[in-house]
């Protein structure tokens, strides 16, 4: 019959990838895990993963294990911590994705100040694109993501965090003196290093672009916004990216911004969970101060304001596009 041990093995095994990743996350040695899967597939009588050089590749029988043992597994342990909690501590695990370009600016001080608040929680953090963040909380692997707001209907629950606009970045060292406030045609006479048109914060920059009549032709492009930072705060090169992206950054004092109008670019924060998958109260804690700090960034201008009604043309246009250029795989951003 199934054990509860094997069930917990095989989505530990599924989510790290390799025996050696998922033996150290459990805490046992390996001959033990591969043991167990083993005993599993034969109750199953089919093979749930396969190897290759890339780690333990699921079969397509060990992705629709996944899909319907992984909801059950977290109301159980949500269950427990409803159960282990006393005097209003805060116990169990929170998984929560996020896209780079937040994390970057708030992540740090969120995790200690909440780590400081609940010590007995055990978070983990995932980054990559929007898309594949929103495909993992609809797969249960994720409890919640901070993303940019989906192009297209995704079945999930959706919670406006905030608004921000992008802006122009230049070193202060930059060969023009240029206003703090541009028109987006200015890029037109800049070498400019950009996201990649992966990104969906490139997609924004584009539509808005091409409804200007503009070509955005960068020299280099990179899914890394770090890189592009410290590659603008050392060259003449200028960037568009949200603010938030300068914070903690060790070269934001050789950077300066310049607002952006003609048009304004701005993105939308969502938060995105399951609706059939309530939140612990760990999680629903973490994402509240998550947006607190946010907000207190003044990334949005008071309470999150609906989009000028080019945001709501600009969804419509690129859907299609965003869902082919997504890669399969996590972006090291």
């Amino acid at each position: 019959m199934m054990e509860l041990r094997q069930i917990q093995y095989f989505l530990c095994l599924f989510e790290e990838g390799t025996v050696t990743r998922a033996a150290k996350r459990l805490n046992i040695v390996q001959p033990a895990l591969s043991m167990q899967i083993a005993r599993l597939e034969e109750e199953l009588d089919q093979k749930l993963f396969k190897r290759s050089p890339r780690g333990m590749q699921p079969t397509t029988a060990g992705r629709q294990m996944y899909q319907l043992f992984s909801p059950i597994m977290r109301d159980l342990t949500h269950a427990r911590e409803q159960l282990l909690r006393t005097k209003g501590e805060l116990r169990g695990h929170i998984n929560v994705g996020m896209i780079a370009s937040i994390a970057h600016g708030v992540l740090a001080n969120t995790l200690l100040e909440f780590k400081s608040q609940h010590p007995k929680v055990n978070v983990t953090i995932a980054d990559g694109y929007s898309a594949i963040l929103a495909d993992w909380v609809a797969g249960g692997r994720l409890d919640a993501a901070i993303i940019n707001k989906p192009t297209r209907p995704l079945g999930l629950d959706m919670e406006v965090i905030t608004d921000e606009d992008m802006v122009l970045i230049t070193s202060v060292d930059h060969r023009r003196a240029l206003p703090d406030v541009v028109p987006l045609r200015i890029v037109d006479t800049l070498e400019l290093a950009l996201l990649t048109r992966h990104h969906g914060l490139r997609g924004i920059m584009e539509y808005y672009a091409q409804g200007a009549d503009i070509n955005l032709s960068p020299t280099i492009e990179s899914d890394s916004v770090t890189s592009i930072l410290n590659l603008v705060s050392h060259t003449q090169l200028a960037t568009i990216l949200p603010g938030i992206t300068l914070s903690g950054q060790p070269w934001s004092p050789r950077l300066q911004t310049h607002r952006i109008v003609e048009p304004t670019l701005t993105r939308r924060v969502v938060c995105v969970t399951h609706p059939r998958h309530p939140l612990n109260q760990a999680t629903s804690a973490f994402i509240e101060l998550l947006t607190q700090h946010l907000q207190s960034m003044q990334i949005g201008a008071g309470a999150p304001k609906e989009p000028a009604p080019q945001t709501y043309d600009f969804m419509r246009a690129i859907s299609q596009e965003i869902a082919v250029d997504v890669p399969s795989t996590t972006p090291a951003l």
